[in-house]
């Protein structure tokens, strides 16, 4: 198998990030399949930020702890990292900051100022460095840097680059590989996509971390993808609007984390109760309240699963990839409108924020589904009883329709009432309408396996982590078995997958095992906990050695 992990450091404001995307295009020009994960505080500058791309002949989603190159712009780049560094690694670094490394030092003040470019173009000697380190030619570096490098600033950056590229030896050769060369995009990106590819007119959303990205990814492409994208005050103010959008008729959806979730409860109700579709997308980070926000958690899925007073169906799906963020952030908004429920997107800062090769070719496009809407027949009832619990829907302006929305229990015109029989009455509707949802998805891949059924041990996981489950059960021959839905959970497929299940461990990013508990309360054994909960993703051999501590 052909991989290269690369791990560049440096202070915020350095371009970090963007520095490894470009590396990871790099590599996706030759034909690998690239992961970034980005690590980075709470902070606009100083501090300590840094990336890991991975690249491989085959389709990687998670990191490993030891790196092939080490790129660091000042000395914490190297002194936190030494765990990472092996008789392999090669170390680039800048020799105006950093006092104490082996391996090629760069000059990159005196680079900059004899080429007189601006500061952040040092990104574009590290790179060349690793081009000449890794025995990639100059002319596949250029290419790289002139499809993502702006034109004012393209001519300073190819010199900069071509001096970092003479300054380093070729020390192992990155062989180009008989594939395409894939996009590399975030899971916020695609999460928003996925929405526009599921009819999204309008998104709406106030920035928070790790969900502003979507907010500014779409915004920055509104007119092309022909959708409005809104920023209003707060977080109240977003889910209103987009419920008042949904009552106008504009399939909407937000974006939001935690602690913006909090504010949307009393208004995710609402939407329960007047029946006015809505897709959330809550990217969960540690809490909690502020915890720390730019770092990642699966610790939001029961606070996800029971927002909201009363009872009331939604949806909640949790995508593992970008394949599975695509598809499913669309087919989350097109049954919230089929149905009229909340739907929840449940990401996290590792899927949202890390950055992938993308194969739309492999994505289940999932089918078109219509709302129900009203055919002028009649009197209009808005909350009209229904044999499978959904009311036909009309928008303000229709002739002949009256269309109500309220908070309070209502009749079906939608009139408030306290009258005991029609209270049950919608009551029972609102079920009968969780459990149309129920049968539709039965027949959706709602929970995914991977490996021999008959292997004897099984590795529960959710989110995020798959790809490092997937990877690290390679090593024991295990099995792996993820859910995609987990409101209403699918109990049929999950007892079908679970089948010759044997040893079972459940790997979670959070304290208290919350997937563990959802199972348990379906009848259905976790088996043996696996948790981390330091606000970072496992890395594979981290995961494989915690696993063969279980397995021993």
């Amino acid at each position: 198998m052909a991989e290269y992990s690369v791990l560049i450091g440096g202070k915020a404001g350095e371009g970090i990030n963007t520095a490894g995307l470009s590396i990871a295009g790099l590599f996706s020009r030759l034909g690998y399949r690239t992961y970034m994960y980005f690590d980075y505080p709470s902070l606009i500058r100083g501090g300590h930020n840094f990336a890991i791309i991975r690249a491989s002949d085959r389709t990687v989603g998670a990191h490993r702890t030891p790196v092939d190159v080490l790129l660091a712009f000042d000395q914490n780049s190297i002194d936190n990292h030494r765990q990472r560094i092996h008789s392999g690694t090669t170390v680039i670094y800048d020799a105006s900051q950093v006092v104490r490394a082996e391996g090629y030092g760069l000059p990159l003040d005196a680079i900059v100022k004899e080429e007189k470019a601006p500061p952040i173009t040092k990104n574009s000697a590290m790179l060349g460095a690793l081009s000449r380190v890794g025995g990639i030619g100059r002319e596949i570096l250029d290419d790289v840097l002139r499809a993502t490098v702006p034109a004012k600033h393209l001519e300073a950056n190819l010199r900069v680059s071509g001096r970092g590229y003479d300054a380093a030896g070729e020390v192992f050769t990155v062989e180009p590989l008989d594939a395409p060369a894939l996009p590399v995009l975030t899971g916020n990106e695609v999460t928003g996509l996925g929405l526009v590819h599921g009819g999204l007119d309008t998104y709406v959303a106030y920035p928070m971390t790790p969900s502003s990205s979507i907010l500014h990814f779409l915004a920055n492409r509104a007119e092309d993808l022909a959708i409005k994208v809104i920023h209003p005050e707060n977080e109240i103010g977003v889910i209103l609007m987009a419920l008042g959008l949904a009552y106008a008729g504009e399939k909407t959806a937000v974006g939001t984390s935690g602690g913006g979730f909090c504010l949307m409860t009393e208004s995710l109700s609402l939407a329960g109760m007047s029946e006015i579709p809505v897709t959330i997308v809550m990217g969960q980070r540690p809490g909690p309240s502020t915890g720390i926000p730019t770092y990642t958690a699966q610790g939001d899925l029961h606070f996800v699963l029971n927002a909201g007073q009363g009872e009331f169906p939604r949806l909640v799906v949790a995508p593992g990839d970008l394949e599975e963020a695509y598809a499913w952030s669309a087919t989350a908004l097109m049954l919230s409108w089929r149905y009229q429920v909340p739907a929840i997107v449940l990401t996290d800062k590792t899927l949202g924020e890390g950055a992938y090769s993308f194969d739309f070719g492999a994505v289940a496009t999932p089918p078109d589904h219509e709302p129900v809407l009203w055919d002028g027949a009649g009197e209009y009832r808005r909350y009209a009883r229904t044999e499978n619990g959904v009311s036909p829907l009309a928008f303000p302006g229709r002739e002949g329709a009256v269309v109500k929305a309220t908070s309070y229990a209502h009749d079906e015109a939608g009139f408030t009432t306290e009258e005991s029989e029609e209270v049950i009455e919608l009551q029972e509707m609102r079920f009968r309408k969780g459990e149309s949802l129920n049968a539709e998805l039965a027949t959706y891949p709602a929970v995914k396996t991977y490996g021999a059924r008959n292997s004897g041990t099984t590795i529960i996981c959710w989110g995020s982590e798959k790809w490092a489950c997937i990877e690290a059960a390679e090593e024991f021959g295990a099995r792996v078995v993820q859910p995609l839905v987990l409101a209403p959970f699918p109990a049929r497929q999950w007892k079908e997958a679970m089948i010759g299940a044997g040893r079972v461990v459940c790997v979670e990013n959070n304290a208290t095992g919350q997937f563990a508990r959802l199972l348990r309360q379906h009848g259905f054994d976790p088996g043996r906990p696996i948790l981390k909960y330091d606000g970072r993703p496992f890395a594979v051999d981290e995961l494989a050695a915690r696993l063969g501590e279980v397995f021993a």
